[in-house]
């Protein structure tokens, strides 16, 4: 089964498009940490047509938080896929250890990648064609009027990247909420997209209504699920965001 056909299945299952974010900050890898994590993924699991760990504030932790990292991945739920945030982009034999790290090791579904050192840095990912990429295409912080939103002749930069996705049915990309306006997503080809910047970094999702992109659709929350000051449960957030998202979306 590919990337595609398993993020397919659980949209229709579930109606959600929720994609839950482990941007885990913790402190230590201790068995404490690990069984929190694992609540997480138990509770949000209902809601979530996607888990995606950042790499990151795994690999700050050191080889114990990698460990863990192993560890979490194997409660996710089989039908539920998930895409590792680890942003690579590298040149040759390099770049396809992290392909290798990824999907023969961690073994998850998708992965999000930085392309902006060519397309020969993807070749190691497209090769397993299973699975799924998410290129950064426009992401949420405000750096990407630096070089995303930057013109190269009469196109923007990321119009460049979105047609790396040609060729690859599992290629999708990164556009984040916070700077997904209309004509943005105009310029785009209808492939599957990973959607940030929804609850703590302020994203509309008004800016995907009436949009009628066909591929399926993630939109990502994390800190709005995980670290918020309220009595909700963190299924009781995430059915809060699932309900947000479908109401977005119609």
């Amino acid at each position: 089964m590919t990337f595609l056909d398993k993020l397919n299945q659980r949209i229709a299952k579930t109606g959600s498009n929720l994609c839950v974010g482990l941007d885990v900050r913790a402190e230590d890898a201790s068995e404490l940490t690990k069984r929190w994590i694992i609540k997480v993924i138990q509770e949000t699991a209902p809601f979530a047509a996607a888990f995606k760990p950042n790499s990151a504030y795994f690999e700050a932790l050191g080889w114990r938080g990698m460990r863990m990292l192993e560890q979490v991945l194997k409660e996710v739920p089989e039908d539920i896929p998930v895409v590792l945030d680890v942003k690579r982009g590298d040149i040759g034999e390099t770049q396809g250890y992290y392909a290798k790290g990824c999907f023969d090791v961690m073994k998850v579904d998708a992965v999000t990648l930085n392309p902006y050192m060519g397309r020969d840095t993807l070749e190691p990912f497209l090769k397993y064609t299973d699975k799924g990429l998410y290129l950064l295409g426009v992401t949420s912080n405000p750096g990407a009027k630096d070089i995303e939103l930057q013109k190269v002749g009469d196109r923007q930069v990321y119009e460049i990247v979105a047609e790396m996705t040609a060729g690859h049915p599992q290629a999708g990309l990164v556009v984040g909420l916070t700077n997904a306006a209309p004509d943005v997503l105009d310029h785009i080809p209808d492939v599957p997209l990973l959607i940030p910047g929804l609850g703590a970094q302020g994203g509309d999702l008004t800016a995907l209504k009436g949009s009628g992109r066909k591929a399926p659709l993630l939109v990502n929350v994390s800190r709005g699920i995980l670290y918020q000051q309220d009595d909700l449960t963190f299924a009781q957030r995430a059915e809060h965001w699932m309900k947000q998202i479908q109401q977005a979306l119609g």
